[in-house]
């Protein structure tokens, strides 16, 4: 694993999940908020947004996290493997709501621009409580189309990430499989792709 497309809901831990694997697997980290985000939550435009991810794809390696729909399909083509956070809606919104509290009026140091204080708004906390009916379907669909093209790995509770990076430690190139057997305790192999982000480029 060379090129990591971490991606899940908001909430899911996508930031905390790339930074442990960056650090497990001694990989470049990529926080997709921290490039697009200009001072203020100003949005680039979408040429420069798209010529940021190019430069950022183009490197040899690294383990990105973040959504922005509108660039999924050439992240995913430049991956070799995604990892889909696919924690209950619950759980998301708990820790959006946690991770609100605890930057409350500061900047979060994985979006890192000048002025972009820590926000929640009703609009954020629908697309998390939709995410499971309204965006999943589409991606595990993705993920059967695109079945033995990439590795994908789909981790769905907290100790399913515990297992992830446990196995890493003592087998880095293992093999994927989707889906998981619900009580599987290494991972598996297989497919990919993936499309959250409903009002993100």
């Amino acid at each position: 694993m060379k090129r990591v497309l971490v991606v899940g809901s908001g909430g899911a831990g996508k930031s905390a999940f790339a930074r442990r694997l960056s650090s497990e697997l001694d990989l470049p980290l990529i926080h997709l908020d921290t490039h697009y985000w200009l001072p203020n939550w100003t949005e680039p435009t979408k040429n420069a947004w798209s010529t940021t991810v190019a430069r950022l794809l183009s490197e040899d390696a690294w383990v990105m996290d973040g959504n922005y729909g509108g660039t999924l399909e050439r992240r995913i083509a430049a991956c070799d493997t995604v990892v889909f956070l696919d924690m209950p809606r619950l759980l998301c919104l708990w820790r959006v709501l946690r991770r609100w509290w605890q930057y409350r009026g500061h900047v979060r140091p994985d979006v890192g621009a000048e002025g972009c204080r820590e926000r929640l708004d009703l609009s954020f906390v629908w697309w998390i409580l939709t995410y499971p009916d309204m965006r999943r379907p589409a991606l595990m669909q993705q993920l059967d189309a695109t079945r033995g093209a990439k590795r994908v790995v789909v981790l769905s509770s907290r100790r399913e990430v515990e297992d992830f990076m446990r196995s890493l430690s003592e087998t880095p190139e293992v093999d994927l499989v989707y889906p998981r057997p619900p009580s599987a305790a290494t991972l598996t192999e297989v497919p990919d792709n993936i499309d959250p982000a409903s009002s993100i480029p």
